[in-house]
């Protein structure tokens, strides 16, 4: 499993195929908007360069090789995303996190390490029961 630190990134990820949308965990994002609401939604994809256009100067560029063609594309990651509960934004709630170098966090449970830590299987068991009840796919251990 997967957990992203960068919304723009992490898309840019899942659609170039170097990370399986099922991997992932969480995206922890800076990003504040809603994929269902059409004026947020086009101020993302220009702020991030999507088709060419940097509507944002203090946006970074991590869409610019998208053509006007792969907006659909994008869009339809961003609402997956948001629709499994797997896209987290702090601004929503008055947090603030910084961009990050590294954008992807392994999280990895190992059968053995959670049978010999009592306190992280329960924990594990916890989000699985979470997971399931918020629709998030959670591959078995």
């Amino acid at each position: 499993m997967k957990i992203g630190l960068s919304y723009s990134r992490c898309v840019r990820d899942i659609i170039d195929g170097k990370v399986d949308i099922d991997d992932v965990l969480v995206i922890i994002s800076s990003t504040n908007f809603d994929p269902n609401n059409d004026d947020e939604w086009k101020e993302v994809w220009d702020g991030y360069g999507g088709g060419g256009y940097l509507g944002n100067p203090f946006s970074q560029s991590e869409w610019i090789n998208y053509s006007n063609e792969d907006e659909d594309r994008v869009r339809s990651v961003s609402l997956q995303l948001w629709n499994d509960g797997k896209l987290h934004q702090p601004r929503k709630f008055g947090a603030h996190t910084k961009r990050s170098y590294h954008h992807w966090r392994e999280v990895v449970l190992m059968d053995d390490e959670l049978d010999q830590n009592p306190a992280a299987r329960n924990a594990w068991e916890k989000f699985k029961m979470i997971a399931n009840l918020t629709n998030i796919q959670v591959r078995p251990t």
